[in-house]
C-alpha cells in the first residue's frame, strides 16, 4: 500500500470512526481546520521510528498550534503484534521524558488489534482504540487541558465510548470499518 493510500485510510478512520462516532470530541476541529499532520513511516526498525518520533515532537514544539495542532505517525508495516507495539510505547514515552517534553506533549496509541488490560480480544470496548494501522498520536498538553475545561467529567468520554461500541455491536463495527 502506498503512502497516499495509508493517509487516505487514516483520514477515513478519523472521519468515520473517531469523529463520526464522537469518540474524541476534540478531533473534529483540527481535522476540519487541516491542522493534523500525517507522517507515514515505512521502517520497521524501532530506532528509525524513535528518530522520526523525536523529529515530529520537535516539529510540534516549534510550530504554533494554529498551523499544526497534532501529528499522527502512522506505522503501516511496523508492530503487527499489539503487545510489541504496546512495549514500544515505553520507549516513545521515554523520548518525551528525555527531551523534557513531558507536560508539553503526550503520546496516544492506536492499533488494529488494540486490547485494553483486563479485556479479551473480542470485547467491543477495544475498538475505541483500534485503527487501520499502528498509530502514535502526538498531542499538545495545553490543547488537551483547554478542551477538557469544556467537559464536566472527562471519565464520561471513555464510558460513553464504550457504550457507543456496545450499542453498535461487532456487526455494526464491522460495517463501519468497511467504509474505511
Amino acid at each position: 500500500m502506498d503512502r497516499l493510500e495509508v493517509i487516505r485510510k487514516t483520514q477515513n478512520w478519523l472521519k468515520e470512526v473517531v469523529i463520526g462516532l464522537n469518540l474524541c470530541p476534540f478531533a473534529a476541529l483540527p481535522f476540519a481546520q487541516d491542522t493534523v499532520r500525517y507522517v507515514v513511516l515505512e521502517s520497521q526498525a524501532a530506532a528509525d521510528i524513535l528518530d522520526s518520533l523525536k523529529l515530529e515532537m520537535q516539529r510540534l514544539m516549534d510550530t504554533p498550534s494554529i498551523l499544526l495542532e497534532t501529528s499522527l505517525l502512522v506505522l503501516p508495516t511496523a508492530f503487527p503484534v499489539f503487545l510489541d507495539f504496546n512495549d514500544f510505547l515505553y520507549l516513545a514515552n521515554k523520548v518525551l521524558e528525555d527531551e523534557g517534553w513531558s507536560g508539553h506533549l503526550q503520546v496516544a496509541s492506536f492499533h488494529p488489534a488494540y486490547q485494553f488490560a483486563g479485556t479479551t480480544e473480542e470485547q467491543v470496548e477495544n475498538y475505541t482504540n483500534r485503527a487501520p494501522f499502528p498509530i502514535l498520536h502526538l498531542l499538545r498538553e495545553d490543547s488537551i487541558e483547554t478542551a477538557l475545561e469544556k467537559v464536566k467529567d472527562p471519565d464520561e468520554i471513555y464510558k460513553r465510548n464504550i457504550k457507543t461500541m456496545e450499542d453498535l455491536g461487532i456487526d455494526g463495527i464491522q460495517r463501519l470499518w468497511l467504509k474505511i
